[in-house]
């Protein structure tokens, strides 16, 4: 049988030329190439979430502006269009292009070595000016150490940038295009690891030497995540552009527009999966474009491929730390929790963005500016987006998609756990109500821990988002008891329990399954969990366990309210009030 030989998709393809080389799918951005060279400043900062293609494209802008590029890797693409553009400047400039996303340690020093390397590795990729006959020996020696790290001989990393576009400009007569990814990821680092003032005066010098009145220099692009404040890392730098998810100009440059990602499932055909990919990984706002998170798309159109009816995955929130976005929630006040109440029930809230952040912020006494601060950056990296067009500065924030709704999901959970768990004289009082099978006091006790809980309100939300949210909330508040064996969404006889629990020592085990009482009607809810329980056999499993007895929980939850319905074994015995 004939099989269709398909491009590879790209999951992890760094650098550019490998796109044409190795026969991978390219979601053609090259129009960023025309519209830089247009609109451009002598500076520019893109700040985009994170796995929103920020490095390809840097690295795109490497290859196309890079002395010695192959004309053949952009045939066919979008800028090879602009012919003026690709004589002016296709292959023509000195480039130096680095990545701090490397950038940290244990201390200040080993971060600062760390940078030290990562410009020396970049001044080794130019070792032809150690033959160049318009350098002077004295400039091959510096430029000799500098590739060596040597950076203890008239050299330091704060003007080793400047003096590599010195030495770049001394070989080529031609002005030096810098280009430096992740900026912020050191401040980030630095911030976590407690030196962080040490780092901001670093990049300062790093910066200013570089990219402050350097005739050597023809532009600059910088791109990371969080628009640091100007005053504290771009001092004094003249013709500087700032291009945020806020804006309109690039903003189709950066994740997956709509058109993009039904082109790419129709080349694959998986035309079908179009919705479920809208629902979990769309829904970022760019200037006034919607756009998909690519990294989501790309690494589950893979899954797709393996396995036709693969899982729904969160790849984004797996594919690196969320360490700023948990020390910003965990300073989160009651009133700011309510407010995430609304956001997980679907519901906009209205703040004022900060466009200019720095780390101190979060130390502030002034708890408004806190406050602020946290959903300025929730904005800036991709856990909140606008809802529609800000109006005197003041942006409707919602959540994206399911796959973020996850996190704030897990966060509220552990708010919830630790909340609950440290009232100890209660929550014993609810296990031993669970192993006993004492339904009515399991309600109340439940009704009075998500009394002082958050919510999921009875909005616009989708139902199975909802039961997700009171099972994720139950099944935290049973796996703290560390003696039983807590499992979720478990296969057994024609379908899968919400949580199926055992006490081994005790032969004791129990069945749980979660409904949304839409509209408050518990008696529904309750109903259907208990004929889902008994129709479906879920206790087989656990007889196959050899427990003994078998407790079996139906429980409608509502806002801040539950019911449960309750079974020994096969035999009903009754429902709580």
């Amino acid at each position: 049988m004939y099989m269709e030989k398909r491009k590879k998709l790209p999951i992890g393809v760094e650098f550019f030329k490998n796109f044409k080389r190795d026969n991978f799918y390219y979601v053609d951005k090259t129009g960023f190439i025309r519209d830089l060279v247009n609109l451009r400043g002598s500076v520019n900062l893109f700040t985009r979430p994170r796995r929103f293609g920020k490095s390809l494209n840097m690295n795109m802008l490497k290859t196309f502006f890079e002395i010695g590029s192959d004309p053949e890797l952009f045939e066919g693409l979008e800028i090879s269009k602009e012919k003026e553009i690709c004589e002016q400047y296709l292959g023509k400039y000195p480039v130096i292009s680095i990545s701090l996303k490397d950038v940290e340690g244990a201390d200040f020093q080993k971060a600062h070595k760390m940078l030290e390397s990562i410009v020396s590795e970049e001044a080794r990729r130019f070792r032809c000016l150690l033959e160049s006959d318009r350098l002077m020996p004295y400039e091959k020696n510096q430029l000799m150490w500098l590739m060596e790290g040597d950076f203890e001989k008239n050299i330091s990393v704060h003007n080793s940038l400047r003096f590599l576009t010195e030495m770049l400009f001394v070989h080529y007569k031609m002005p030096v295009i810098v280009l430096i990814d992740e900026y912020d990821v050191p401040l980030d680092k630095a911030y976590q690891k407690g030196y962080y003032q040490g780092m901001v005066d670093l990049i300062r010098s790093f910066f200013s030497q570089a990219l402050k009145t350097n005739e050597n220099l023809y532009f600059a692009v910088i791109t990371g995540c969080l628009r640091i404040a100007k005053e504290s890392i771009f001092t004094g730098l003249n013709n500087f552009k700032v291009r945020s998810i806020a804006d309109v100009r690039y903003a189709e440059y950066f994740g997956f527009t709509e058109d993009e990602v039904k082109e790419l499932l129709d080349y694959y055909h998986l035309e079908e999966k179009y919705d479920i990919l809208k629902e979990w990984y769309d829904g970022y706002r760019f200037g006034q474009i919607d756009v998909y998170c690519p990294w989501d798309v790309i690494n589950q159109c893979d899954k797709f491929l393996e396995v036709r009816d693969a899982p729904m995955e969160s790849h984004w929130e797996n594919s690196s730390s969320n360490a700023i976005v948990q020390d910003i929630l965990a300073i989160a006040t009651e009133t700011t929790k309510s407010q995430i109440e609304a956001l997980i029930s679907g519901e906009a809230v209205e703040k004022v963005i900060i466009p200019e952040l720095t780390y101190t912020n979060l130390e502030s006494e002034d708890l408004e500016i806190r406050q602020t601060y946290l959903w300025s950056v929730l904005f800036a990296s991709g856990y909140l987006t606008d809802a529609g067009k800000p109006e005197n500065g003041v942006h409707k924030l919602v959540i994206p998609n399911k796959e973020v709704f996850g996190i704030y999901e897990k966060r509220i959970r552990s708010w919830f756990k630790v909340k609950i768990t440290s009232d100890t004289i209660r929550w014993k009082k609810f296990c031993e109500a669970v192993k006993t099978g004492d339904f009515l006091l399991v309600q109340q006790l439940l009704d009075e821990f998500m009394g002082v809980s958050i919510s999921i309100r009875d909005t616009y939300v989708r139902k199975e988002m909802k039961e997700n949210f009171y099972h994720g909330m139950l099944l935290g508040l049973l796996q703290v008891e560390g003696s039983w064996s807590v499992k979720s969404n478990v296969e057994s006889g024609m379908g899968y329990m919400d949580i199926c629990l055992e006490m081994p020592s005790a032969k004791i085990g129990c069945v749980f399954e979660v409904k949304y009482a839409e509209n408050g009607d518990y008696n529904q809810a309750c109903t259907r969990a208990m004929e889902q329980i008994t129709n479906n056999g879920y206790s087989e499993v656990l007889r196959q366990d050899g427990m003994q007895t078998i407790h079996m929980y139906g429980i409608a939850c509502y806002k801040k309210s539950c019911k449960v319905a309750y079974c020994l074994s096969t035999t009903l015995v009754s429902e709580g009030n």
